[in-house]
This record gives structure tokens, sequence and C-alpha cells, in this order.
């Protein structure tokens, strides 16, 4: 089959030749000719199958038809992550590059101002992250009454980083008779209700097993200790004829230290995590896909939305805590029918993890050796005899010391003579006699006491006992 044959436009099927594409993959097959009849879609494909393309090609010749409106877009996709909204802007700009469509892209961490001018000026298709785009339309600069057709893309993901309640509180704010394709590599049970309740009659297409991975990925799992994985990562990454890798841990902290490890034996290393603003990550990738950087060490924000031609290698420092996550990581590699290898890591930490993903697909995921010699552990510091110390060469200044004698009793320690008395000790030193301080004045009895600025003695009782006023010296005759 070729894309001739799914009923696109011919300036979209220009586009799509231009990009180097003839063939649909499954998921594009039965899911264009579903689209373009209007139907609603449930799409269970494993990552690196297509299944962006198989939404966005029918989406740009439903929308070849109609008007724009400010504030009001014609169409919604939701995206978990950011890198993965970015992903599908880019294949809109790609396929779309022969009609007269606006796009607008809403994620965190980057300042609202452009995009909101990009809404006023009114867009066709808008791509967005639920948290950036409640948040504007809490603020009133978005309406969705709109919005004629809605994707929500990665739907295990979304319920994976909680974002079902936002999705399902925008799906009451669109309008009730709409289209609504649901994409996802795995069909948990809170996903079917959510597709339950906002999808109507829709269609399954199903183009592998939930949670199966591609079989162009040869999978192996390297037993070690914790204190050996960087010894072995650096040991395969020299060994194993890597081109380009992506090395996923579960923490940020261990990315960051990974990749600053990897950097000081001489890689070509690079890092993306969620600590990192949207700037930093942007420019960290485009070093990975221009080449600059051979290797990236990055967490599960960016196991999904990694589109990136010519992965070699995914390896797994540490093993996901959520098996469903395995598969999206490893998903970096043979894509576009590419053959691509991936490691796994497993200390004993990590044998329930490994179970659980084996259990998940249903194979047992074969074991690769390698020798890696154990660090000679430290000897215990040996305690020496008091011959063996005395033997060796005394060291520093405490050399030239004479070993201290072992002190005797009290009762046989020889009396020390007196000392001499020297004249400087004999003579006491003449000191200058300090002046005697002159006696406090003795205080009188209570009823003796004068006044201080008063000579004159107490008076007698019935007298005037004050000081006596001049005026009353002076006569009024």
């Amino acid at each position: 089959m070729k894309f001739a044959d799914l009923g696109l436009s011919d300036e979209l099927l220009k586009s799509v030749l231009d990009a180097g594409y003839d063939e649909p993959t499954p998921i594009q097959a039965q899911a264009i000719p579903a689209v373009l009849m209007m139907k609603d879609i449930i799409g269970i494909a494993q990552t690196g199958t297509g299944k962006t393309a198989g939404f966005v090609l029918p989406m740009i010749d439903i929308l070849a038809h109609g008007r724009r409106r400010a504030l009001m877009p014609r169409s919604l996709i939701l995206e978990p992550t950011r890198e993965l909204a970015a992903q599908v802007a880019e294949n809109f700009e790609k396929y779309g590059k022969n009609h007269d469509l606006k796009m607008a892209l809403l994620i965190g961490g980057v300042q609202m101002g452009d995009q909101i001018k990009a809404l006023q000026d009114g867009v066709d298709v808008l791509i967005a992250t639920p948290g950036r785009l409640m948040d504007l339309f809490e603020r009133g600069k978005i309406l969705l009454t709109g919005c004629d057709l809605l994707v929500i893309d990665e739907a295990d993901r979304m319920l994976d980083m909680g974002f079902i309640p936002d999705i399902e509180n925008i799906c009451t704010k669109l309008p009730a008779q709409r289209q609504t394709l649901l994409f996802s590599a795995t069909m948990p049970p809170p996903i079917k209700k959510l597709a339950d309740k906002f999808l109507s009659n829709p269609k399954m297409i199903e183009v592998a097993r939930p949670a199966s991975t591609n079989t162009s990925i040869v999978q192996h799992k390297v037993r070690c200790t914790t204190r050996q994985k960087r010894e072995v990562l650096r040991h395969l990454l020299k060994t194993d004829n890597v081109t380009t890798a992506i090395i996923f841990a579960n923490r940020k902290t261990t990315v960051r230290e990974l990749a600053k490890s990897l950097q000081s034996h001489g890689f070509a290393a690079g890092e993306i995590h969620g600590d990192m603003d949207q700037n930093s990550r942007n420019a960290e990738l485009q070093k990975f896909k221009d080449g600059d950087i051979t290797i990236l060490c990055a967490s599960d924000v960016a196991a999904r939305g990694l589109d990136v031609k010519g992965v070699s290698h995914v390896f797994n420092f540490d093993t996901p805590w959520h098996p469903d996550d395995y598969v999206h990581r490893i998903g970096r590699t043979g894509r576009g029918g590419a053959t691509g290898r991936a490691f796994t890591l497993v200390a004993d930490e990590d044998l329930e993890s490994i179970e659980n993903v084996e259990k998940l697909q249903g194979t047992k995921i074969p074991e690769f050796k390698i020798e890696v010699a154990e660090k000679a552990e430290r000897k215990p510091r040996a305690v020496k005899t008091e011959v063996e110390a005395s033997e060796e060469p005394k060291r520093g200044r405490r050399s030239e010391r004479p070993a201290r004698e072992e002190r005797k009793p009290r009762a046989e320690r020889e009396v020390q003579p007196e000392r001499e008395a020297t004249p400087e000790r004999a003579a006491p030193v003449e000191r200058e006699a300090k002046p005697a301080r002159e006696p406090r004045p003795v205080r009188p009895p209570r009823g003796e006491r004068t006044y201080r600025d008063q000579a004159e003695p107490m008076s007698k009782p019935g007298e005037w006992n004050g000081p006596v006023p001049e005026f009353l010296g002076v006569s009024a005759l």
C-alpha cells in the first residue's frame, strides 16, 4: 500500500514524498482513512511505529477547509511533555508546508507573551500540555468552544503524570459534537474508562499487543553490582560499536552525576531532565541531533517524544520502576525500520523491576555477560610490634626527639635539689605604693542628718524646718 491509496490530497502527498516516505506504517494505513471519515479512534501502537503521522496527516487535510478565529483554535492536541509537543509541531511544519495553516505551541517553561499573541491572531492547530492550557484558559486568554477535533496523545503517559483529571476538565469545555482521537501504547483501566466517557462509538485500531517491544531491537540485560554500573557502562560504550546512545536513569541527580562522570572519562555526553528550563533542554537536544554530543543522559521526561534518527543504542542505567516505561525507553532506538540495541544494567535492587518488565513482555531478556575485575578490597591495617616499630626509620621532627623514659613510682624518684636563689628572684621587685584611700564619712543617725545644701542645724519639733523665703523679710508698709 502507498500513501496515494489513503485518500490524501495531492499537496499533502507531495510533502510526504519530499520527506522521504512512500509506504505507510500499519497504524498509519488504518488510522488515516478512519480520521478522514470523521470517526472517533482509539489507536494502540508501540512507540516508534509512526502514530504521530497517523493523526497529523489527515488533520492537515481536514483543517485545509475552514477559517480561523481569534482566541478560538480549531483543533487541539494534548501532549504529556514539552519534548513530545515540540516533536508534533515539527511534524506539522514538515508535512503542512504546502498548506496555509497556523499552529501554536503552548508549553511550560517559556514566557506566555508570544503564545498569547499567537492565539489572538487565530490558530488552526493548538498543541499544548495540559498545565499551560488550563493556566491560559483560567486567565481568559483562550476559548475552546470552537474546537471540533481533539487528539489525546500518549494517554498512558498522561495517566502516569497525573494529568487525567485535567484532561477530563478540558473535555468538558469542548463542544459535545466533536471528533476525538486517543492514542496510547498501553490501555490500562483508567484510560479505558476515559475513552468510554468521552469518545463516541470509537474505532479500535491495534497494530501490536499492548506494551510489546519492537522486534528490530535486540535486548540484553547485564548483571552487575551497583558499584560496577559505571565501569560496565563505559566498557559497553567503548566495545559495542556505539554511534549515538541515550542513557536513562530513574533520578535526576543520577542523570547529572552520570553525565559529569562520562565527560571526565572523555565521552561527548550531555544531559536532559526535568530540573532544566526549556531553553536549556532544547539546546542540549539540538546538540545531540547535530552530533555535537553522541551520548545523552536522560530521565523519563525524554523517554517519549525523542525522535532522533540514527540512535544505535539505549542503555538503562537503572531499570525503570514502571514496566511500561521500559517499552518507551528502548523505543528511542530501532525507529523507522532501523535496528537497535538495548542494554539494561541489573543490580540486586533491580531484580524485581526487571522481572516485572519480562512478565509484561511475556519473554525473558537474554543475559549479556561481561567480565568485570573486582576492585581489590583494602586490607586491614596490621598492628606492628614494638620491635618492628623501633626498627622503622622515624619521620619528621618526632625522629629527633628521644624516646620517653618509663616514669618511675613517686617513692623511687630522686629528690630534685632546690633551686638556687638568684639575685633577681631573691630581691623582690619594689612597686610604687598606691595612695591610701580617704575614709568614707560616717553617716549620722536618721534623726541627726543634715541637708547637703544647708549648714543650719535641724529645727526643733513645732518650728519651721525649711529654708526661710526672702519675701518674708520684706515689709508691706
